[in-house]
């Protein structure tokens, strides 16, 4: 039996117990020592056994000509870093630095020695890297401006919560162990409050479920904290805050009505929702990743934020904001932070933003990006912009895809490497829900001539300076171990009761001294409300849009977008792309269910399914993010600023939709 860790990018990151037998793993099962899942998985963690012997998994490093050909020949590993050392040489000496290489790296894979890829091209100076978070860049930058931290509090306290209100996620979908505790709360007599555009799983086990428009949360927000003003309930500490005053006054000047009509919640609601707020204590809020999604995030958050402050829900026990939190700063992280190579003229790499890396990379000039390492992720799956990504790939030199499964990005490398499952390497993992640290051991041989991303950044850079001596300086001789124990330094074990490496091989850890409880606080601006409301103001006075229906492309149950897609006990089906339309909107459309319609946009066009659901708004169609099926072709880039630091407006999306029966 060995310890593993789930590195998908899930709230769970799933602490396991893995059985093997003559070296194949035959069962998987959860970790009772983990205080935050209690011994239990998800589906997806108990189909792993067939995840890492899945006869499309792939095998041996392979090479395609021409590119998105599916000419694909298996070359060998040292021919594939042979290949790629020489490009990365060439590419130096060409343009006299290594800006012409570069990384596109995200969460498909996390534990702390996936930070090889960056450590791996810091080893070689200056380079052209990704910057910001597609999922949470928004939200985090929001929570920091309220609470000056990442800010979250302990999820098994949830359990002993009055009041829990959920804005925008479903975690009974995409947080199942959460569930528990909120089912405690609940059987010990507490309320569940459900906020979102989507009857989910999770609203119909809620006392109370308010369906929102879209994008309109951060105006509730304001509506409930103007009633709390009203009935003078207010936390006696508010005062000593930043910003109160004006945040104050926009609460008086805030009109319930036009708040009414702008988030389709009734007057006698929003007044229901602040007498739930302001009389029950305590009460918990949970900022979900839904209502960040949208150019109004950043201000959403911070209204809730400062509800739950106003309410003096903010700093009491089993209350509190939930977010996500950023426990990865306890580390020293060194492979993320292995110190850049020097340059002689060039002081540091090339940064570019995750949420619009095609469009700035395919714009790079004096050196042009040639080289692109995909290393964590599926571009061609999870980003928007794809028809950007397939120009940009059209200018590279070299595409390097290291993956489990020939994915979309896959098909259109030119060469891509196997990578480990997480049974097959090691690792140390934190969670960015829960407050736990977990071991992840190698429990079963490589699969055929999969490698781990360390291994990888080790045997390349050992073959770059065999080519070129000193061009990279990345210590390839380090064991997985070495990096392991330089992480748990004497910070670290303190704040998690270790005494060795060991100590984790015997269960995973709670971190003892849980984030501070920050008494620092800051009310949502007033120029942002001002900014929002004028914007919304605009919105209803704009021309009638071509594309009348908002496209809402939420994570399903058994997949992350490409990952699990090809498990056949989760998917014994093919994938097809359904859309969720309103029965009275299809109607009108003259679609029925089970016909298929084109949905389409500025962006692009792609046919699904129609399935009529009676519970959605009549301006809003919901296709969920389900393996290939390349919904985010529809989704174009929203940022206006190139350094802006913003999540992936996904729910910023309009779309038109017609009967392909109809001419």
């Amino acid at each position: 039996m060995f310890r593993n860790t789930c590195p998908r990018n899930c709230y769970g990151t799933c602490s396991m117990l893995s059985y093997t037998e003559n070296g194949k793993l035959i069962k998987v099962a959860g970790d009772p020592m983990h205080g935050f899942t209690q011994g239990h998985l998800c589906a997806k963690g108990y189909a792993y056994t067939q995840y890492v012997y899945n006869p499309l998994r792939l095998k041996y490093p392979m090479m395609q000509t021409k590119r998105g050909s599916g000419n694909w020949v298996r070359i060998s590993w040292e021919e594939a870093y042979r290949i790629i050392a020489e490009k990365i040489i060439e590419l130096y000496d060409r343009y006299g630095s290594n800006l012409a290489s570069g990384y596109n790296k995200f969460s498909g894979n996390l534990g702390l020695l996936h930070y090889a890829v960056e450590g791996m091209f810091n080893s070689i100076g200056p380079h052209t890297k990704s910057f910001g978070n597609l999922c949470l860049a928004t939200g985090e930058q929001a929570v920091k401006e309220s609470f000056g931290n990442l800010h979250s509090p302990v999820p098994e306290e949830m359990a002993q919560s009055k009041m829990i209100f959920i804005w925008g996620a479903n975690p009974a979908v995409t947080n199942i162990h959460q569930m528990k505790f909120i089912y405690k709360a609940k059987k010990n007599g507490g309320k569940l409050v459900v906020i979102d555009p989507i009857y989910t799983e999770t609203a119909s086990k809620a006392d109370l479920y308010i369906q929102i428009k879209p994008g309109t949360d951060a105006l509730l927000a304001l509506g409930i904290a103007k009633c709390l003003l009203g009935l003078d309930q207010i936390e006696k500490t508010a005062a000593e805050w930043n910003g109160w005053k004006d945040y104050q006054q926009v609460l008086k000047r805030l009109n319930l009505a036009t708040v009414a009509e702008k988030t389709g919640v009734s007057i006698e609601t929003i007044q229901e929702l602040a007498a739930l707020y302001g009389e029950i204590k305590p009460v918990t809020t949970w900022n979900g990743l839904g209502i960040q999604r949208n150019k109004y995030g950043g201000v959403s958050i911070q209204a809730i934020n400062s509800l739950a402050a106003l309410s003096g829900n903010l700093h009491i026990a089993n209350g509190g904001v939930y977010f996500t939190h950023s426990n990865y700063e306890d580390f020293p992280m060194n492979l993320l932070n292995f110190p850049e190579k020097k340059h002689a003229s060039i002081k540091s790499s090339r940064m570019i933003n995750c949420a619009n890396f095609a469009m700035e990379a395919k714009n790079l000039q004096d050196p042009p990006l040639k080289l692109l390492w995909i290393a964590s992720r599926s571009p061609l799956s999870q980003d928007m912009n794809i028809n950007v990504w397939q120009e940009l790939f059209k200018e590279l030199e070299l595409i390097v895809t290291v993956d489990l499964f020939m994915t979309n990005t896959a098909k259109h490398s030119d060469i891509v490497l196997p990578a480990a499952s997480h049974f097959e390497e090691e690792d140390l993992n934190v969670g960015y829900w829960h407050h736990w640290l977990s071991i992840n051991q190698k429990a079963i041989p490589s699969f055929y001539e999969t490698k781990s991303d360390l291994m990888i950044a080790r045997e390349l850079t050992k073959k770059l300076n065999m080519l070129r001596p000193g061009f990279s300086t990345f210590p390839y001789e380090l064991e997985p171990k070495d990096w392991i124990e330089l992480e748990l330094n004497e910070k670290v074990q303190a704040l998690y009761g270790l005494k060795s490496y060991t100590s984790l091989v015997d269960g995973p850890k709670p971190r003892l001294a849980n984030q501070k409880k920050n008494k620092h606080f800051s009310f949502i601006q007033v120029d942002d409300v001002k900014t929002m409301l004028h914007s919304l103001l605009l919105e209803t006075k704009g021309e009638p849009s071509p594309y009348p229906f908002r496209l809402l492309s939420p994570q399903t149950l058994l997949k992350i977008h490409s990952q699990f897609a090809l498990i056949s006990w989760l998917n014994p089906k093919p994938d097809e792309t359904v859309i969720e339309i309103n029965n009275k909107v299809a109607e009108s459309l003259g679609i029925n269910d089970g016909e298929k319609v084109k949905i389409h946009n500025e962006n692009g066009a792609i046919i699904a399914k129609a399935c009529k659901n009676q519970h959605l708004p009549h301006g809003v169609v919901l296709v969920s993010q389900t393996g290939e099926n390349s919904i985010n072709q529809l989704i174009g880039s929203q940022l206006q600023k190139q350094e802006e630091l913003s999540s992936t407006h996904f729910y910023d999306c309009f779309v038109s939709i017609k009967s392909l029966k109809h001419p």
